[in-house]
């Protein structure tokens, strides 16, 4: 009895530990916490599920009449926040590949990671193969290696030819201004990064391009009435601003169109009147024959000769005319 009596003791304080660990796990696995999480991840699960089941082409075509890709609406619905866990999850995760891929050397560690493997079953093949005659690794071993199958591909090169058409039709879109607003706050973006790069690097870029990805939107669907009403507000007011500038420029396009047909007017007028001055042949002036006298159609008659008799030189001054040549 005096040995029954520890055992029972030792027995009930065992069975007491027993049920005490296990009512602490039921409260555990099954407390408002568990619960809670439970119901969490079962959100999670649904959303991402959800997500993933958005990848459909859309109805909605480009400016040009093209379909779009299915990542057309699996950014918008990871965006638009609709599934804000599965959104959520995506930007945590973003944002720590980026800071692994800067902090985190891939290579090295996956070279490190690898003679590590190789190394331990190497040495568990060789130890088996002493000890028991048969390797462990060769007992690890698959029946069948393990392979890629062909639909698996081409889901992957589907997948990368959807994702690069994606971005290809969305920088066509932004370039050509398909969207006005889009295109201003890419051009806004594409301003800033450019200056920011001077003082951030671009891995910091890119954790700042996720978050502004990410959070613009939450913002807008948080207050989506609110924005939808200033910028209802301020379209109104560029509307009415621009219909006045349109109706002053109007005015001026008026104005200036009659002062240049008036002198169009006048300079088409004075070059004709010029044309018509050049182009009219002066007149001939007919001058009036002189009139001369018929000329004589008769023999004339033959004049008789007089005879003049010869008439002495008379001296001059009392001088003969041989004098007077001879003091010349």
């Amino acid at each position: 009895m005096a040995e029954t009596a520890p055992d029972i003791n030792g027995g009930s304080v065992f069975e007491a530990t027993k049920a005490n660990a296990a009512a602490a796990f039921d409260s555990v696995t099954n407390g408002p916490v568990a619960q809670n999480v439970k119901e969490h991840t079962a959100k999670a699960s649904s959303e991402l599920s959800n997500l993933a089941a958005s990848r459909k082409t859309p109805e909605t075509r480009a400016a040009t009449g093209q379909p779009l890709t299915h990542y057309h609406s699996f950014f918008n619905e990871l965006l638009s926040w609709n599934n804000p866990r599965a959104s959520a999850i995506a930007l945590v995760s973003t944002v720590l590949a980026i800071l692994a891929f800067r902090y985190v050397d891939v290579a090295r560690h996956g070279l490190r990671l690898a003679w590590m493997a190789l190394g331990i079953t190497v040495t568990s093949e060789a130890i088996g193969k002493f000890l028991f005659n048969k390797g462990i690794a060769t007992q690890l071993r698959p029946r069948r290696y393990y392979t890629v199958s062909r639909a698996t591909i081409d889901s992957l090169v589907g997948d990368a030819h959807e994702l690069i058409n994606f971005v290809v039709i969305e920088a066509q879109r932004i370039l050509f201004v398909e969207s006005i607003p889009a295109s201003i706050a890419t051009a806004i973006l594409a301003f800033l990064s450019y200056h920011l790069t001077k003082i951030v690097p671009y891995w910091g870029l890119a954790i700042i391009g996720t978050v502004i990805a990410f959070v613009a939107p939450l913002i807008y669907v948080s207050n989506k009435e609110i924005i939808d009403e200033q910028l209802k507000n301020a379209s109104e007011a560029i509307d009415a601003q621009t219909a006045q500038v349109r109706s002053v420029a109007q005015k001026q396009v008026h104005q200036v169109a009659e002062a240049g047909k008036h002198y169009a007017g006048d300079y088409s007028h004075k070059v004709q009147d010029l044309i018509r001055g050049r182009s009219s042949s002066p007149k001939l002036v007919v001058k009036p024959k002189p009139e001369f006298p018929s000329p004589p159609t008769e023999e004339p008659t033959k004049v008789p000769e007089i005879h003049v008799p010869d008439v002495p030189d008379e001296p001059i001054g009392g001088v003969k005319k041989e004098d007077s040549e001879s003091l010349l």
